[in-house]
């Protein structure tokens, strides 16, 4: 191997955001290349076994089965959902399939197993070679499973762009997710791709039949006590509880994820490529549907962006008579979309008559006008459990009159409003099990923390309080709902002392643990002078109080402005050094043509330090080996990543 894996990664996602109209033919030669096999076995090796496995640390023997399973590819002689014959095992799968009984043998070719290892080391390497082909392609309106892109993106750029709209269109395709037929799905790939051996793999991932055995129901046995579980040695640890419970959190237009025959983590992406063609389609009638009144101070330039003014007031914008504006905006998450219509409700009727039909030949999915409802701003509408609803605020407007005198009058406007839905996230709750009760929610005791100590119970906690305070960053009632769920977690958790210290009731439990339950309550003594001694000498575990108990101690809403031309960071990475390569060939008097083309992006990034090899591919060796950007990835905070069950 002359380069490291991530260096040819580098160089594939630099050559096709330089070209992102080419229609790709080379692919096989990537599929060669044994250093994104190496890559590409790190990384399953990673999800397998829980730690990152440096190249120096894969054995000779891991290699040779690595390179016979890539010219088996190369041949056409891999198979997908092998079960008994594998080219290639994972390091902790110690299975003599050779001395195995018939019983045994039955019982793996007919009931459900898990993705092969060399299955999943397959799609690896295709899911390499393919996301940056049809990242450099895909729309700027289209989120989830895509890098950079996650629901906090979608509510900013909702916050930004969607003021001023009074119709909505709320539209779900997910029944998209759960399959298309081949066919569409190969033919919307080879629009950008007309690689055989590419597409051959990928459609016999899709036709092979995936073995599944009928769901048996467990009896339920009642056990006085639970058993603890006993790992083996090399089993990876389950979730942490804070971890579970806050992916229950996830809100419904992130909880599907696709999941197509044997394309595993493909799947999410041939989803979205399948996808694109409606987001295409919808910029066009972006485009179609603008109209501007000339006495518009926001929406004014030929091409619909804003020029001048704030779309955080459109009552700037003429509403009414023969010169009212007319412009529609769209943003899709994974498969749910909005539109926002700001004109007559006639014209978002036409538009929903012309998108139904569209969906019918292009998916084959019979939508009617009840799964794609019209609704105005005023009612509220439902995206990404937040609401987005008008806030009618009175500024005091001033301008200068004639003569140079300054006038000042109060005026009446609205502000989009973008609030987290406090019905949604009782809902969630009672899903988890922590509280019961619609109108007046009573906190139910969380007993998967009964054998836990008070101070890893209450640190659990806290890391979920956490991740509820930034994924609520952006909603204007921040303080209101991350206080309602302290008071519901804290609330449960007094319950569970209760129980299990037989407290009898909270209100004795908030006696002696304080409202933040960080006195012990083991003794009964809560702060007693001998517990501070043991603290001091490193004999008692120290416990930590539960945060945001009350609401000041929340932190404000995020109302930092998102930028109108946003990129990612790496798609941003990628432009500098497309940018830098074509100053260094001017400089060698060609790509004259290429220079002019990127002139516009060039005073994008007017001021800024060009990045270069080195600090890009650190940056991207960073995005290789995070899995934050897999398809089932809807949330980022803290240095973790929130995925829905993947």
């Amino acid at each position: 191997m002359k380069e490291d894996g991530v260096s040819v990664c580098s160089e594939l996602w630099i050559e096709s955001f330089r070209n992102p109209n080419q229609t790709i033919t080379n692919l096989t030669n990537y599929l060669r290349r044994f250093e994104l096999w190496v890559l590409a076995y790190q990384k399953v090796c990673a999800d397998e076994m829980g730690a990152y496995m440096p190249r120096s640390s894969v054995q000779r023997s891991a290699l040779e089965d690595l390179l016979a399973l890539r010219n088996a590819v190369l041949d056409n002689r891999f198979r997908w959902g092998a079960r008994l014959e594998f080219f290639i095992k994972s390091p902790k799968d110690k299975t003599e399939y050779e001395s195995l009984s018939k019983r045994k043998i039955r019982a793996i070719l007919t009931t459900t197993q898990p993705s092969p290892f060399q299955d999943r080391i397959v799609q690896e390497v295709l899911f390499m070679i393919l996301e940056p082909v049809f990242e450099a392609r895909f729309s700027e309106k289209s989120y989830a499973f895509r890098p950079g892109r996650t629901a906090h993106t979608a509510l900013r750029v909702i916050r930004r762009s969607f003021a001023g709209y009074l119709w909505y269109i709320k539209g779900d395709l997910s029944t998209i997710l759960d399959g298309l037929k081949v066919g569409m799905v190969i033919s919307a790939l080879m629009r950008d791709v007309r690689d055989k051996m590419v597409i051959d793999l990928i459609k016999s991932a899709m036709t092979t039949p995936v073995i599944t055995s009928p769901p048996v129901e467990k009896k339920k046995t009642k056990r006085k006590y639970q058993k603890k579980k006993v790992l083996a040695e090399d089993e990876p640890k389950p979730d942490p509880y804070w971890l579970e419970s806050f992916f229950g959190f996830a809100p419904e237009e992130a909880e599907k994820v696709p999941t197509w025959g044997h394309c595993g983590i493909l799947s999410p992406l041939l989803a979205n490529i399948c996808l694109d063609e409606l987001d295409r389609w919808m910029e066009g009638k972006i485009q179609e549907f603008y109209r501007p009144s000339k006495s518009d101070v926001i929406w004014n330039s030929p091409e619909g962006e804003v020029d001048q003014g704030n779309t955080s007031w459109p009552e700037f914008v003429p509403t009414s008579g023969p010169d009212k504006t007319r412009k529609i905006d769209y943003i899709r998450f994974g498969g749910h979309f909005l539109i926002g219509v700001r004109g007559p409700r006639a014209d978002a009727a036409i538009l929903r008559k012309q998108l139904i039909e569209f969906c019918d030949q292009k998916y084959m999915l019979k939508l009617d006008n009840e799964s794609l409802p019209i609704e105005h701003i005023t009612k509220g509408i439902m995206f990404l459990d937040h609401v987005l609803c008008r806030r009618v605020v009175y500024p005091t407007l001033r301008y200068t009159a004639t003569g140079g005198k300054i006038i000042s009058e109060k005026g009446v406007g609205t502000l989009l409003s973008v609030t987290a839905s406090l019905k949604q996230c009782i809902k969630q709750f009672r899903k988890l099990g922590f509280l019961k009760g619609d109108r007046d929610p009573d906190p139910q005791p969380c007993f998967r923390m009964f054998h836990a100590t008070q101070a890893h119970t209450n640190a659990q906690m806290n890391k979920l309080l956490s991740t509820m305070v930034e994924w609520y960053r952006f909603a204007d009632n921040r303080k209101k709902i991350v206080n309602f769920c302290s008071y519901i977690i804290r609330g449960s958790l007094a319950k569970l002392y209760a129980a299990k210290y037989k407290l009898r009731s909270r209100a004795k439990v908030y006696k002696i643990g304080d409202r933040t339950l960080r006195r012990p309550l083991k003794e009964k003594k809560g702060q007693s002078p001998e517990y501070n001694n043991l603290l001091r000498m490193g004999l008692a575990e120290s416990i930590e109080g539960l945060q945001y108990t009350r609401m000041s101690l929340v932190p404000e809403t995020d109302y930092s402005p998102f930028p109108v031309g946003w990129k990612p960071d790496h798609e941003k990475k990628k432009m500098r050094e497309k940018m830098k390569r074509v100053k260094n060939s001017c400089m060698l008097g060609i790509c004259e043509r290429e220079v002019c083309d990127l002139r516009g992006e060039k005073d994008c990034y007017k001021g800024k330090e060009v990045g270069t090899n080195v600090f890009i591919l650190h940056e991207l060796k960073m995005m290789m080996l995070n899995l934050n950007h897999r398809g089932a990835c809807w949330f980022y905070c803290n240095g973790f990543v929130g995925p829905v069950y993947c």
